[in-house]
């Protein structure tokens, strides 16, 4: 059933782009898909149904299985070193640059957790 709504938002995916889903389309879905069930487990967690947030987390674990390997957090920390040293200075320059250097092949909020810490003072 789950890897069913897959195909079918890949295939909802084709026709918004007219053209067939290419794997950086089908990551793209697949990580829409974590982060939505994600939000789903916080919103059950809360409202202490942790049958429901138990099957979300479920299917969270098997859609990532079908993602590339993650990258190293220091592969990231260096670029984004780079990216405040060549005069970025703010979360939203940083991020410009860094991002599409690791598009499909790590979750935006790792990136962006890590340009956090490096902005921080101290």
């Amino acid at each position: 059933m789950l890897l069913g709504m897959v195909i079918s938002e890949i295939k909802n995916r084709e026709i918004e782009l007219k053209r067939d889903a290419m794997d950086e389309d089908i990551i793209d879905v697949i990580r829409k898909g974590i982060k939505r069930r994600r939000e789903s487990v916080d919103l059950y967690r809360k409202a202490t149904r942790d049958d429901l947030a138990d099957k979300e987390q479920g299917e969270v674990t098997l859609l990532e299985a079908y993602l590339p390997a993650q990258v190293d957090p220091e592969e990231i920390r260096v670029a984004v070193r780079q990216a405040i040293a060549s005069g970025s200075t703010n979360i939203g320059a940083v991020m410009g640059r860094v991002m599409p250097l690791f598009k499909g092949r790590v979750d935006g909020t790792v990136i962006n957790a890590i340009v956090k810490a490096e902005l921080a003072p101290g």
